[in-house]
């Protein structure tokens, strides 16, 4: 009796000890996720469900084959919640989910002391184009074109607070599609969630902006803890 209860304990050991490395539940969150985007840094964005307008945002590093957690800080996302990127509409005042690339930084404030991500200053006559009939759509221009509507664009400089520091989130980016969405940033907390965008406190931008690597290939994963916009999914 003794030994087949011995054997049963073993086995069930073996189990849990062989859990985290094929991801399983107390594995790092990158390990279970199904895409990380091949590079050696993620930064992921959680919330409790897809009606959350708070979360955490953390940033891991892989080393020697395991992801490790470089940092963590409290963030905010859209008034209206989370929805997946793939779906998402124009004006929703929702973050989209699902995993981006980070193409560079900007800020009104010059870039931490160790930045070596490209960053890019934000000065008078930055806009970002909003504005779907234009060819600039979901792009920074400098200064902002005729097709462009200032009405259907952001003024870079007017959010003093915001974009004292950012990274530009990938989301509908590479290839545009009208109506999606654009400017989707994570930037500095203003006063209260976003309209789309995540963000942290500054003191977090400074820390991420000197702990990417633009070598590393960072990227961003955006989603729930569970259900149809789990992070894991991404």
């Amino acid at each position: 009796m003794r030994s087949v209860v011995v054997a049963a304990l073993a086995s069930a050991s073996l189990l849990v000890v062989g859990a985290a490395p094929g991801g399983g539940p107390t594995a790092p969150l990158p390990a279970r996720m199904a895409d990380t985007g091949g590079g050696s840094q993620l930064i992921t964005a959680v919330a409790a469900q897809a009606g959350s307008t708070s979360g955490t945002v953390t940033w891991w590093d892989r080393r020697s084959g395991q992801w490790v957690k470089a940092g963590s800080a409290a963030a905010r996302f859209g008034a209206k919640g989370l929805v997946e990127g793939a779906v998402r509409r124009q004006g929703t005042n929702t973050t989209p989910t699902g995993l981006y690339s980070l193409p560079y930084a900007f800020g009104i404030k010059g870039a931490p002391g160790g930045t070596t991500y490209k960053y890019r200053a934000v000065r008078e006559h930055s806009w970002w184009c909003q504005d779907n009939d234009s060819r600039s759509y979901n792009r920074w221009v400098e200064p902002r074109p005729a097709d462009c509507r200032a009405a259907e664009a952001e003024r870079l400089i007017s959010y003093g607070t915001q974009y004292a520091y950012a990274m530009v989130i990938g989301f509908n980016y590479a290839e545009p599609v009208r109506g999606r969405g654009a400017g989707i940033f994570l930037h500095v907390n203003g006063r209260g969630s976003t309209a789309g965008c995540v963000s942290v406190s500054a003191a977090a931008m400074r820390r991420i902006l000197r702990w990417a690597e633009p070598g590393k290939g960072p990227h961003i994963a955006i989603g729930t803890r569970s259900g149809r916009t789990a992070i894991t999914r991404y």
